[in-house]
């Protein structure tokens, strides 16, 4: 098994036990995403996930299923795509030119899709009064390798501004902090 794919299938795992775990009444709370609710996690996911990989590398990826109308179904359908990709290497291992450079598409799954699955398994957590702590060695090793570029990723809007943490913070809530959650957000 490639690193990508155990990587992958390790916080994939988690976040899709939370998607299982949401009562069917949480799906519409407020989540820590200003304007988002707890589905528009996985909307997020599974809307961008596919149109980058689709057209960036050439992927193809099934049809998912409505958020509106199953976010576990969408989620599953997402999952079980991004596994298979992971598992095959020949697409697994094609290169191709994207944002970061001339990567293979596994690298390019780790760098950015399984991370973006991680971070967001706090959110969906969060949102729904679901456990939202985050595996403490990841979430430190995301944070030193985010932060030597953290003017880039600022640049980008893909972050708002860094949070305060409290001195007894953990490595979820510094981690979170930086990426512009507010690591004592409730709903």
């Amino acid at each position: 098994m490639s690193a990508a794919l155990d990587r992958y299938l390790r916080h994939a795992g988690t976040f899709g036990d939370r998607v299982r775990a949401v009562p069917a009444d949480a799906w519409d709370r407020p989540a820590p995403c200003e304007g988002w609710v707890a589905r528009d996690v996985v909307r997020h996911l599974v809307t961008w996930i596919p149109g980058f990989f689709g057209s960036m590398a050439g992927v193809a990826f099934p049809p998912v299923p409505s958020v509106d109308d199953d976010p576990v179904a969408a989620w599953d359908a997402l999952d079980g795509a991004l596994r298979a990709a992971l598992s095959d290497p020949a697409v697994a291992d094609r290169e191709f030119d994207g944002p970061m450079g001339r990567r293979s598409i596994a690298d390019t799954i780790d760098m950015i899709a399984t991370s973006d699955v991680f971070m967001h398994t706090w959110d969906l957590a969060r949102a729904t009064g679901l456990d939202d702590r985050l595996d403490p060695a990841e979430a430190s090793g995301m944070l030193a390798g985010m932060e030597p570029i953290d003017e880039m990723l600022r640049g980008s809007g893909q972050y708002g501004p860094r949070m305060p943490v409290r001195d007894d913070g953990d490595a979820t809530d510094r981690l979170m902090a930086f990426v512009g959650r507010d690591p004592y957000w409730r709903p």
